[in-house]
């Protein structure tokens, strides 16, 4: 049996860690309604790390590498609206972003459907009563009013990243 080159392993590596990353941010949304920019920037970092070695080892060309940071920036500046307009918060629009960046112009839409699919539950759950988000202290009803969205945007990247360790 052959090892995994070291790409390989490199590149898995920056996906395993991903999704952690994910969860974490999945997680701190759930019991905050907040996600850290911390957590955004180093899935932004991690995408630098996994696209070099791509880069290095000829699997992954400048050309994909621009690609990928045009369609972040895109939903970047789609979310930004959304943002403007009340319809998300700013943590969701830069973690969306940045998990963009590993699904690229090939799975964008596929994240995008996977998000949607997942906050669609999300919502369905939350309307039927599930308690969703932290629960409200006395004066807080606003609160059990909003939504997370960062489990749903965590489903769509760990979809994104079995889809890239699986090929």
């Amino acid at each position: 049996m052959a090892l995994p080159d070291l790409v390989t392993l490199l590149q898995t590596g920056c996906l395993a860690i991903l999704a952690g990353l994910l969860i974490a941010a999945a997680w701190q949304d759930l019991r905050t309604l907040h996600i850290e920019n911390g957590l955004s920037i180093a899935i932004a970092a991690l995408f630098a790390a996994w696209a070099v070695v791509g880069l290095a080892s000829g699997t992954f060309p400048l050309s994909a590498i621009g690609l990928s940071i045009a369609c972040a920036t895109g939903l970047f500046a789609v979310g930004a609206a959304a943002f403007a307009a009340g319809m998300m918060g700013g943590g969701d629009v830069k973690l969306l972003a940045a998990v963009a960046l590993f699904a690229g112009p090939a799975q964008i839409l596929d994240l995008l459907l996977v998000t949607a699919v997942a906050g669609g539950l999300l919502g369905i759950a939350h309307l039927a009563g599930a308690p969703i988000g932290p629960a409200s202290g006395p004066g807080e009803a606003a609160l059990r009013r909003r939504l997370p969205y960062g489990p749903a945007i965590a489903v769509g990247g760990l979809w994104v990243a079995t889809r890239l360790v699986v090929g």
